[in-house]
C-alpha cells in the first residue's frame, strides 16, 4: 500500500496533516521537505510507467546509405532512432535517417537485429515510414502509441527517447519549452510548427519519439542545435499520424504546388507588419510557376483560394495555409481572391502536382566527380539557369575533375560535344568515353557557372583510383 499524505495548510510553526489516518504535527520545514519527497517519488513513478510504456517499442536504426558528396559514390553505415507504432512492426523515423539507404536494419529492445523495408518517405516534413522483417513467432511486437501533441504545454514534461551518437536506448528529461515554433523561416520544413523542448536532442535521436508523461508519443525528435544547449526540436505527434496514414497509402505525399512563397502579415522575424485583419501576404512568386501564370504577384495580400478564406496574422498561422493549399486539387482553375493596391482583384489558378524532391545522382568515378539532376524544389539557384539539366554535386580532392577546374554547381550543358539533359545523357556518354580504350584520355565538358558559359578540358589520363 503506498503513503498517502493529505496537506491542510495553517498559519504558525506547525502544519496538520493525516497519514494514513493518523494525526501528526510537522513543523513548516519538515512540511516542505516532505512535500518534496513525495512529489519526487510521484513524478519518478510517472516517468517510470511511461518509460516502461514506450522504451520496449524504441529500436536503433542502422541504415546503409550511398552518398556522393566527395565526388565519388560511396557506401558507410549511419544510425539513428525510431519507434515501433503497430504490433506488425510499422516503424517511424526520419526521412534523413533512411536517406539514399540500401539497406536498412533496426535493433529492437531485445538487441535483435532485423531487416527493414522503406515504405515511404517525405522529405518535406522529414519523416520516413519502415516496416520490420520478424520472424512470424515474434508478433506481435511491443508497440507505442501516439497522443494529442495539440494538449501540450509548455512547461510538461517530456521524455526524448532515441540512440545519441549510436549509443543504444538513452533517455533525457526535460520540459516542453515551446508548443508551436515557427522554422519555416530558416529551412524547407514550411507544413508544420515544431514542438521546442530543452531535453538533449543529439545526433542519433532523429527519429526517436518525445514522450509525454502518460506512456504516449506526442512528438518525433528531430533537429538540435549546434552550438546551442537545450535547444531542441521535434514534429508534433499530429503532424506524423496525418503523414503515417499517407505514406502507408501511397507511399509518398502528394502536394499541390503554387508556386508561391508566403509571408505572415505581421512578421516579426523582419520586422515587417502589414495593414489589414484577414489574407496573408504573397512575399516571392517563382518563374514559370502556376502563380506566376495566374498574375499572382509578389506583395499581393491572399485573401482566399479556391473559395477557402486565408488568415496568416503570424509564422505560426502559416503551416496551416501550406497545407491547405497543398490538399487543394490539382490541373483544376480554382477562384482566387487577393487584395492589390487597395482592390480586391479576382483571379484564377490551376494548381500543379508538386514535383519530386528526391534526390539523383551518377558517380562519374574515373572523372572523380558526382552529378546530380536540377530539382526545382531543392536546387531553385540552378534551375533559375536552367530548367532542365544536371550539374557538378561533388568534387574528389585531389581528383582529374578539380585539377580541370570543374568546380561544385557548374551546370553541365555538353559533355563531348554532346548535348545532355538528364542523369541517362551523362551515363551513356561518360560510359562510352571511359571504354574507348583508343581515344585520347579527355573530354571536353560545357558548362553553365553563374550563367556564363565556360568551356573545359578535363583530362583523365591520371587514375587516382588505383593510386588510392
Amino acid at each position: 500500500m503506498g503513503l498517502v499524505v493529505a496537506v491542510t495548510a495553517v498559519s504558525g510553526l506547525t502544519l496538520c496533516t493525516s497519514v494514513l489516518g493518523a494525526e501528526v504535527e510537522m513543523s513548516e520545514v519538515e512540511m516542505s521537505e516532505t512535500a518534496r519527497r513525495l512529489d519526487s517519488i510521484d513524478l519518478r513513478r510517472i516517468l517510470e510507467e511511461a518509460k516502461r510504456q514506450v522504451f520496449p517499442a524504441l529500436v536503433f536504426v542502422k541504415p546503409i546509405v550511398e552518398e556522393y558528396g566527395d565526388g565519388e559514390k560511396r557506401r558507410r553505415e549511419v544510425y539513428g532512432s525510431g519507434v515501433i507504432i503497430s504490433p506488425e512492426g510499422l516503424v517511424v523515423t526520419n526521412n534523413h535517417v533512411v536517406e539514399h539507404a540500401i539497406k536498412v536494419y533496426c535493433v529492437l529492445s531485445d538487441k535483435q537485429q532485423l531487416s527493414a523495408e522503406v515504405l515511404g518517405r517525405d522529405p518535406d516534413t522529414d519523416l520516413a515510414l519502415l516496416q520490420l522483417e520478424p520472424p512470424p513467432e515474434k508478433l506481435p511486437l511491443p508497440y507505442a502509441t501516439f497522443g494529442d501533441s495539440a494538449r501540450l504545454e509548455e512547461g510538461n514534461f517530456v521524455m526524448a527517447l532515441g540512440s545519441p551518437f549510436g549509443f543504444t536506448r538513452s533517455i533525457s528529461l526535460g520540459i516542453v519549452s515551446n508548443t508551436q515554433r515557427y522554422l519555416g523561416f530558416e529551412s524547407d520544413y514550411k507544413y508544420n510548427t515544431w514542438i521546442q523542448t530543452d531535453a538533449a536532442i543529439n545526433p542519433g535521436n532523429s527519429g526517436g519519439p518525445l514522450v509525454n508523461t502518460d506512456g504516449q508519443i506526442v512528438g518525433i525528435n528531430t533537429l538540435g542545435v549546434f552550438l546551442a544547449d537545450n535547444v531542441g526540436f521535434a514534429i508534433p505527434s499530429n503532424v506524423v499520424q496525418r503523414i503515417v496514414e499517407k505514406l502507408e497509402e501511397h507511399e509518398e505525399v502528394q502536394r499541390a504546388w503554387s508556386g508561391m512563397r508566403l509571408q505572415p502579415r505581421n512578421d516579426f522575424f523582419t520586422n515587417t507588419f502589414t495593414k489589414g485583419d484577414s489574407g496573408v501576404l504573397v512575399a516571392h512568386v517563382e518563374q514559370d510557376s502556376p502563380a506566376a501564370a495566374a498574375d499572382i504577384r509578389k506583395g499581393d495580400m491572399l485573401l482566399s483560394l479556391g473559395g477557402k478564406p486565408l488568415d496568416g496574422a503570424y509564422a505560426e498561422d502559416l503551416p496551416g495555409i501550406e497545407w491547405a493549399v497543398a490538399e487543394m486539387p490539382v490541373d483544376t482553375a480554382l477562384d482566387v481572391l487577393v487584395l492589390r493596391d487597395g482592390a480586391q482583384v479576382p483571379l484564377s489558378i490551376t494548381l500543379t502536382r508538386k514535383g519530386s524532391v528526391a534526390d539523383d545522382y551518377f558517380d562519374c568515378r574515373r572523372w572523380n566527380m558526382t552529378i546530380k539532376q536540377i530539382n526545382k524544389h531543392k536546387d531553385p539557384g540552378l534551375y533559375y539557369y536552367r530548367k532542365a539539366g544536371v550539374f557538378v554535386h561533388g568534387i574528389r580532392y585531389p581528383g582529374n575533375a578539380q585539377s580541370a577546374g570543374l568546380a561544385r554547381n557548374d551546370i553541365i550543358t555538353s559533355i563531348d560535344k554532346q548535348e545532355v539533359m538528364t542523369l541517362d545523357n551523362v551515363e551513356e556518354i561518360y560510359n562510352a568515353v571511359v571504354e574507348d580504350e583508343a581515344r585520347e584520355k579527355k573530354v571536353l565538358i560545357d558548362v553553365l557557372r553563374s550563367g556564363y558559359k565556360k568551356w573545359i578540358v578535363l583530362d583523365y589520363s591520371r587514375d587516382y583510383e588505383r593510386e588510392d
